[in-house]
């Protein structure tokens, strides 16, 4: 099973900065937690540029699927508000992939990251546990598994190692709109693309950067 996946993010934000920089990448956050109906294109247009500038190698094309990642609970109703679907569609409608695949479901609920106290968010093995793979048909072999947001990495690294177990040949990517600066006072720019990688470290999911 892999224990690495490389991912990619646009923006940057900071939970607790004072600067205004810092606080403009708060209002950015409440508008994609939010999946505002007019933020989501625009958001989508600017990956489309990072993209054709080759900011993003190998993440986004004609033959990348984009798989949503589960929100943190069951899915009971369909109609409900599933921001990383949003994301998909709204990156599927700038042609930065083929299809939008929702492989993978939450089974049960875990604890919301946003409100644990350090050291007590969700850990890898929870997270892998609760997720489950729904079809095992994929439109094709390289996957872009994409979130709102990235702190450790930890629901990423899980959503590509529970469908690497099931698909082994799947080449599996990540992508996040937006990076948590938690470990830093202030941030120095919201549009911020980056490529890195998370991988398992001690049990858990690394971030690098």
């Amino acid at each position: 099973m892999i224990d690495r996946v490389a991912y990619a993010a646009g923006y940057a934000y900071s939970p607790r900065g004072n600067s205004e920089v810092s606080q403009r990448s708060r209002q950015l956050r409440d508008l994609v937690k939010g999946a505002n109906p007019q933020t989501l294109p625009q958001i989508a247009a600017r990956v489309s540029q990072w993209a054709a500038a080759r900011e993003f190698p190998g993440f986004f094309g004609p033959q990348t699927t984009l798989v949503p990642v589960p929100a943190r609970a069951p899915r009971r109703d369909p109609d409900a508000l599933w921001v990383p679907e949003r994301i998909c569609l709204a990156l599927h409608a700038a042609g930065l992939g083929r299809e939008v695949w929702p492989a993978l479901q939450r089974t049960v609920a875990v604890p919301k990251s946003a409100f644990a106290a350090r050291g007590e968010r969700p850990e890898l093995q929870v997270h892998m546990e609760s997720l489950a793979v729904t079809s095992h048909v994929p439109p094709t072999p390289r996957i872009l598994l994409v979130d709102d947001f990235v702190t450790k990495g930890r629901t990423l690294l899980a959503a590509a190692k529970v469908l690497d177990a099931a698909m082994p040949a799947l080449e599996i990517r990540a992508f996040a709109v937006v990076r948590t600066m938690g470990l830093v006072p202030d941030v120095e720019q919201i549009r911020w693309p980056v490529v890195g990688e998370i991988r398992l470290e001690d049990g858990d999911a690394v971030r690098e950067p």
